[in-house]
């Protein structure tokens, strides 16, 4: 079992880090008074401003802003301000060790998917997977049910998906019970063949996405499926795959058409349509905590990320 982080208090300080692109600075000043109504103080990282073409800052400086918050005993979480590219150039150079004598939250999605695995791996930690700084809550659209999704992170309490938060469809029935993992599915595909490569025996896998043509889902599916990712899973939630739509539709399977190819009666529960990802609401969640996925009824069941 991993490691759950301390619950967040109200006038706690949060640390906030670029671990990849440079995060829109305007977008980013306009989040923060979220943070200050949830009653936390925020620390920013030395390298959030920073640009290096389409990385915020060098590997080093993101590098030392992650190890900085994790080993600084004022900072109690650590929020990510939007994600891009590059949080995987410097996994390999993480102290995975410090992490481990130092949990604490830490949230954020998309290309944070390999950190969340990298540091599921090697620091048994559960981090959490929701929406970030500059990428979503600065943003007019974020909506107050994704914001509400923040309350976890102060209290334990389960966290339960059906139909009331969006329609659900079931693609292979059943019930499974599993460790939850995954995340962004261009970036699991990233793992494949490297010391970071993910796990799913036994695991509830995540995947979502946005801006893949059904192609390109389909690609990075058999890229999964070859690599035996689907053969011993406990069962797959399909979250959000936003503007996943192909350029020329009359040559072209749907996402839909995509998803029942692989997933179809495989004979472990597969339910679609879950607003995990890059989507509003972003109904946030912790990984590598215990879940359930009922197929038959739709609903999926996660355990308390914090303790």
């Amino acid at each position: 079992m991993r490691t759950m982080p301390k619950r967040l208090q109200k006038g706690d300080t949060v640390g906030v880090i670029s671990p990849s692109s440079p995060p829109n600075l305007e977008n980013l000043k306009k989040a923060l008074p979220f943070l200050e109504e949830l009653g936390l103080k925020v620390k920013m990282g030395k390298s959030v401003e920073a640009k290096n073409g389409y990385l915020a800052g060098t590997d080093d400086e993101r590098l030392a802003d992650l190890h900085a918050m994790f080993e600084d005993p004022e900072v109690k979480g650590i929020i990510c301000a939007g994600g891009g590219y590059g949080a995987a150039r410097f996994a390999d150079r993480i102290d995975y060790g410090l992490i481990k004598e130092n949990p604490k939250v830490f949230w954020g999605y998309s290309d944070i998917t390999f950190l969340h695995n990298a540091i599921g791996m090697y620091a048994e930690l559960v981090t959490f997977h929701g929406p970030m700084l500059a990428s979503d809550v600065g943003k007019p659209e974020f909506q107050e049910r994704s914001g509400r999704m923040f309350g976890q992170l102060f209290e334990p309490f389960e966290l339960h998906y059906d139909e009331t938060i969006s329609h659900l469809e079931t693609l292979s029935g059943g019930v499974a019970d599993g460790e939850l993992v995954g995340g962004n599915l261009s970036l699991l595909r990233g793992t494949l063949g490297t010391k970071f490569e993910f796990d799913t025996v036994g695991k509830i896998l995540l995947i979502e996405d946005t801006g893949e043509q059904p192609y390109q889902v389909d690609e990075m599916l058999n890229q999964l499926k070859q690599a035996r990712k689907f053969e011993q899973v406990a069962g797959i939630v399909i979250g959000d795959f936003k503007n996943s739509v192909a350029k020329k539709p009359e040559e072209s399977w749907t996402l839909a058409q995509v998803f029942d190819d692989y997933f179809k009666d495989i004979g472990v529960p597969v339910v679609k349509g879950f607003k995990i990802g890059h989507c509003e609401p972003n109904f946030s969640l912790p990984l590598g905590v215990k879940a359930r996925l009922d197929a038959d009824h739709k609903t999926l069941t996660i355990l308390p990320g914090v303790e």
